[in-house]
Formats: C-alpha cells, sequence, structure tokens
C-alpha cells in the first residue's frame, strides 16, 4: 500500500485512520502488507530501523538518494521513505496554509520509491494507491516500467476517499515526473489543461475503490463528480464500493479510558454518568430530562453547517442542548462561538481538537449531528451507533450506508427544512420513548469493525489476480 498517511505515524484525517486499520486487518486474513509512506520531519519514530540505505529514485530531471526506515505495527512492515530534502519539513502537504510547491515531485518520489521498494524488498502482487498521492503508481509501472518483468504480473488498485481532492498541477511539470508527451492527453494525465495525479490513478488502475457503496455511485453524478464523473461512469466496472471499518480497540465505550465511567450494550447505566460529566465539563446546565445533541466535525462546506446556521434560532428555541467540537472554516467557528455567547445554557462550542473530549460528547450525547453536503465515509456516525448514540445525518455517501431506520434519523434533500424535521423526528422519538431503547440497542449491535471490510479487500484481491 502507498499513502501518504498513516496513524499513528503521521495524520491530518479520515486517510490515516484507514492506513492505520486496513493493514493490520489484511494481515489477520492471512496478508502479507507493506505500507509505504514519507518519513516526515515533524514526525517523530524513534523505533525505526533503517532497512535500506541507498535507494536512487529518479524523476524526470531531479535525482534522489532515499533510505528505507521501518517499523512493525499491527502485524504490518511500515516502510517510510526518508528523504530529508523533499520529507523534513513541518508539514505533510503545507505550510502556514500555502501548499509546498514542489507536492508533485515530493509524491512523485514516493511513487518511485515504492516501486523500487518493491524491486528490492518486498514483491508484492497488488500495488495499492490511496488518494491522489499514490495516483502515479499505475502509469509509472505500466509506461515507464512496462518492459520489466519484474512487474508483468502486478496489480493496481487506487482507493478514492475523496473525489474533491484531486491532486491537480500545471500540464508544465510533465517533465518533472519523467513523462513524456504521449500520456499527455485526454484519455491519459491531462484534466482540463492541467496533469491530475487521481485522474492518472483512475485511468491506469485495475480496479477502482471507493470508501463507500453509496459514494461509488455519488461519484459518477454530475454532483459529486468534480468533473470526474464521466470518467468514471466509463470504467464503472472497476469501482467497488466498500465501506471503512472502525477502530473498535480505540472506540469502544466498554474499554473506553477518557470516560469517567464506561458501559456497554449489556449495562448501560454508565451512559447517564458520561452525560452529566459532560455537561458539567463544558459548562451546560445539569438536565437528564433534555437530550443532548453532539457535533465532532471539522467545521467545513462540505460538513452541512450552512443548513446548521439556517436552523440554529429554531434549535435554540427547542429544549434541546448542543455541544460541538471542531474547528476550521472561520464563518463556522464563528457561528459556533457565537451560539455558545448567545445561548449559554443551550449551546457549549470548543473551538479545536481535544481527543478527550471528542470521546465524551460521543458518548455523553444522546444524538449526533452529521449533516454532510457528501460524505465519502464517515466514522463519526460508526462511533456514535457503538455509543448507543442516535445519529441524524443527510442520507450520503457513507451516512446512507451506515444509518438505517432501525438506528437513527436520515434526510435526503440538503435543504434547512429537511434537516429540522429529523431534529424534530429524533427529539419526539426520545421524549416518547416509543421505540427509543430499541434503536439504542440496534445501533450498538451493528459491527462495522475492520474486520469486515478487509474481507471485501481480500477477495478483491484475489478476483484480480485470478
Amino acid at each position: 500500500m502507498v499513502a501518504s498517511e498513516a496513524a499513528p505515524f503521521a495524520k491530518t484525517g479520515g486517510l490515516a485512520d484507514v492506513l492505520g486499520g486496513l493493514p493490520p486487518a489484511l494481515a489477520k486474513q492471512g496478508e502479507e502488507v507493506v505500507v509505504v509512506m514519507p518519513r516526515y520531519g515533524s514526525v517523530d519514530i524513534p523505533d525505526a530501523e533503517r532497512i535500506w540505505h541507498v535507494l536512487p529514485v529518479v524523476a524526470g530531471p531531479h535525482s534522489y538518494t532515499v533510505s528505507i526506515d521501518q517499523v512493525v505495527h499491527g502485524g504490518v512492515r511500515y516502510m517510510f521513505v526518508d528523504c530529508p530534502p523533499l520529507y523534513g519539513r513541518p508539514g505533510i502537504y503545507s505550510e502556514a496554509g500555502l501548499d509546498y510547491p514542489d507536492n508533485h515531485i515530493r509524491f512523485a518520489v514516493l511513487n518511485l520509491a515504492a516501486i523500487g521498494i518493491a524491486r528490492q524488498i518486498f514483491r508484492p502482487d497488488v500495488f495499492h494507491g490511496h488518494d491522489w498521492p499514490a495516483g502515479l503508481i499505475g502509469p509509472y509501472l505500466k509506461e515507464m516500467f512496462a518492459a520489466d518483468p519484474t512487474f508483468v504480473a502486478s496489480k493496481v488498485v487506487l482507493t478514492i476517499h475523496n473525489l474533491g481532492y484531486q491532486g491537480n498541477f500545471s500540464g508544465g511539470i510533465l517533465n518533472d515526473l519523467g513523462f513524456d508527451a504521449t500520456v499527455f492527453h485526454s484519455e491519459g494525465l491531462e484534466f482540463w489543461g492541467q496533469i491530475s495525479f487521481l485522474k492518472a490513478g483512475i485511468v491506469w488502475a485495475d480496479a477502482i475503490t471507493t470508501v463507500s457503496p453509496t459514494y461509488a455511485k455519488e461519484i459518477q453524478t454530475p454532483e459529486f463528480g468534480f468533473g470526474m464523473d464521466g470518467l468514471l461512469r466509463a470504467r464503472a466496472g472497476k469501482i467497488h464500493g466498500i465501506l471503512n471499518g472502525a477502530d473498535y480497540g480505540s472506540w469502544d465505550p466498554a474499554v473506553d479510558t477518557y470516560l469517567p465511567e464506561n458501559f456497554s450494550a449489556a449495562n448501560r447505566s454508565g451512559k447517564l454518568a458520561v452525560k452529566r460529566a459532560l455537561l458539567q465539563e463544558v459548562g451546560l446546565p445539569q438536565n437528564d430530562a433534555r437530550p443532548v445533541i453532539g457535533i465532532v466535525s471539522r467545521f467545513a462546506n462540505q460538513k452541512g453547517f450552512d443548513l446548521v446556521a439556517a436552523v440554529a434560532n429554531e434549535i435554540a428555541q427547542m429544549d434541546v442542548t448542543v455541544v460541538a467540537l471542531g474547528s476550521g472554516e472561520p464563518d463556522y467557528e464563528d457561528l459556533f462561538r457565537g451560539l455558545a455567547h448567545q445561548h449559554p445554557d443551550k449551546f457549549a462550542s470548543y473551538i479545536g481538537y481535544n481527543e478527550g473530549l471528542a470521546h465524551r460528547i460521543v458518548a455523553g450525547s444522546d444524538m449526533f449531528l452529521m449533516p454532510s453536503r457528501y460524505e465519502p465515509c464517515g466514522l463519526s456516525q460508526i462511533y456514535s451507533l457503538r455509543y448507543g448514540t442516535v445519529p441524524i445525518v443527510r442520507a450520503t455517501g457513507g451516512l446512507e450506508d451506515s444509518v438505517d431506520e432501525t438506528t437513527g434519523f436520515k434526510f435526503d434533500d440538503f435543504t434547512p427544512e429537511a434537516l429540522l424535521g429529523s431534529v424534530n423526528a429524533a427529539l419526539k422519538a426520545w421524549r416518547e420513548k416509543k421505540g427509543w431503547d430499541a434503536r439504542v440497542q440496534a445501533g450498538m449491535a451493528k459491527d462495522f469493525s475492520w474486520n469486515v471490510a478487509a474481507v471485501k479487500y481480500k477477495e478483491l484481491y484475489a478476483n484480480l489476480l485470478k
């Protein structure tokens, strides 16, 4: 597997969680997995062992000598490409809000180094790239190394975690990548006059996966296709939607060390204690009879917070408490700050990130709100189900696939009215207690572990290699 980040080593979002959870689950299924990623200067890996000292990498006119360091984690070898001129920086993709101008070279070298590792250290049957930073694996293998017998039977899988991030660069970088003009056309690297790493990954992949079945369909439509829907429709037979898994080792109310009291599906009495502790922690009135709606999210337009802004005044008039944790776009940070200031008895907000508080919000809330415009998979709704916290979600992507009428509340139209309707339906069900306990129990019984996803990936690999 080739990726730009993997938990617990380097993380900016859900991509890292996948690379931290899926490979060990595949290893438990009997697969031998190596994950290749950069060794960033900002990441301390004291137990890394240098297993290859000199590995030359050439990208067009650029030559680098990289070293390979290794850590074994969860039964998986994580190999780090050590190249200080490219990766010895404070950020992963950017610094001070600006993308590194040589990102195209940085991730081209990652792809080429992975191919070097495959030649010298670990001979894989399948190269599995994740998102645009690994998008050049396919064209490098099938164009530049087409005559190399090492790779004659190799298959390439690309996973699209979020189609909105495409790795698009000026067409002038073609030489930097080591390609000639024969691949710069509409059926190759070219995308509206630019070079797209993600498009390259799609075009040259033997199989394409997305992080949920519904998202696999959505990205083939103009609404969710980000200009690539036609390309993806033409490859519909290669696209497979596999729902991401959850790390129940970290997210399980029975063992969660961030909670003041643990609980389980068999004995939920501790959940009320967590709710009380949460309200005290965020400075809201102790009121067991008032439901708590939790939000833990990036504050971004994708997440549907423009809908929340449109109905915030109506929610403030309801007998409900809202606890929000997150950071992101300034307008939405200001929205939650303002609501906490205007309605200190109803709203609490924490701008930033706090892992412990995130766990306590998921555990101590009665409902969890995710009104996303689009959501390739989403994990928070999966966590909330395990914690007996009923999700209120928009029916899109992984939210559609992981929440049903027996476990939560969904709305289809991306409108303030539809969101408000779902919130009202959830509050009515909570107050009437009608079926609420059954809904909570059904959610806690769901299994969205990585083991389930790993079986599907293993089947995909086996079918490719037939």
